[in-house]
């Protein structure tokens, strides 16, 4: 049986460093019959990513309401299995922006794995569309808070993004490749735009770097930009592992049913890895976190925090781990 003194979320970290665990890949879509197929897709593959259905881009013009409300059907169906779907909504300078959130928060808040609020030009604007949300929920009696997530795709959005991702109510920051390439007026080449060209430019590097650096200091996910040559496995697959373990992004967004398995792939462990956090783990636990010698090598709470988070998104990530282990560790998520 699990000792609650004894889990690692309780051993090792205070109760401010518990971030929220989110799965690794987040799946957008806006077009009805895609927004079903992701569902669809979620029930068969489990919670191993999210879907986030799209009410910016996949509105049209004019039919913004109705829109928003098959989202909110979408939400509150038996197909959103696992509550693992959110949804993006109009930048909060839009006019549609409080009409997305109401009918949203009204139809499904209880529902709602979270909002993303795109295109935000700072801290100002990211406070006031967090205090419409909610203002929302309290408008329609939600208990609950619902999750905000925000895509820094502006210079302002970047210039503040550590005082962004300090907001209490911020659950993760999704960086916007595109609007914020364009936003510098073709002083960025187009290959700043692509599956690895991404990579290589100073100005997009850094404003990779700054978004996960000002993530990890307030214990929030950072969430990679797209890869649009969907048809592509290969490049995705690299702008992926780089994106994980090269520039520290827990998270990465999906626009082709095609890209969430290379995603889930990428971001997962190796065994080897899943292998050695398990042996320390679990001899750690044993030893009720003190320290430990394991192949000749020191552990102590130091190394044993980062061990958790490699055995944590092996978890999330849908890989094999032991009986015992799911057991001991992931015993509130066995059903």
């Amino acid at each position: 049986m699990k000792t609650e003194s004894l889990h690692p979320r309780d051993a090792l970290f205070e109760s401010n460093e518990r971030a929220p665990a989110l799965p690794v890949c987040d799946h957008y879509a806006g077009v009805p019959a895609r927004m079903a197929k992701s569902l669809q897709m979620q029930g068969e593959l489990g919670p191993v990513f999210d879907v986030t259905l799209d009410c910016e881009d996949g509105a049209p013009v004019g039919g913004e309401a109705e829109h928003a409300a098959h989202v909110a059907e979408l939400l509150v169906s038996p197909a959103n299995r696992f509550d693992r779907v959110g949804a993006r909504v109009h930048p909060a300078d839009h006019p549609s922006f409080e009409q997305d959130v109401d009918t949203l928060v009204k139809t499904a808040g209880e529902r709602l794995a979270y909002l993303m609020v795109p295109k935000v030009s700072g801290l100002a604007q990211t406070t006031r569309a967090v205090e419409a949300i909610d203002a929302a929920a309290r408008r329609h009696g939600l208990a609950r808070q619902v999750p905000v997530h925000a895509l820094i795709e502006t210079h302002g959005g970047l210039r503040e993004v550590f005082d962004i991702a300090a907001l209490p109510r911020i659950e993760s920051l999704s960086f916007g490749l595109m609007d914020f390439v364009s936003a510098h007026r073709g002083a960025i080449p187009q290959a700043g735009m692509s599956a690895l060209g991404q990579f290589e430019h100073p100005l997009v590097l850094r404003a990779k770097l700054e978004i996960a650096a000002a993530c990890h200091a307030a214990g929030k996910t950072p969430s990679h930009c797209v890869v649009t040559e969907f048809r592509r496995a290969s490049l995705l697959q690299e702008a992926a592992t780089k994106a994980c373990r090269q520039l520290g992004y827990l998270r990465m967004w999906s626009i082709h049913p095609d890209q969430i398995r290379p995603i889930v792939e990428a971001f997962a462990p190796t065994a080897a890895e899943t292998d050695m956090a398990t042996e320390i783990l679990m001899a750690a636990r044993a030893a009720r976190w003190a320290p430990i010698s394991h192949r000749d090598t020191l552990h102590d709470r130091a190394s044993y925090r980062y061990f958790w988070h490699v055995l944590e998104r092996a978890h999330r990530t849908g890989q094999p781990l032991p009986a015992e282990v799911r057991e001991v560790f992931f015993e509130d998520d066995l059903t």
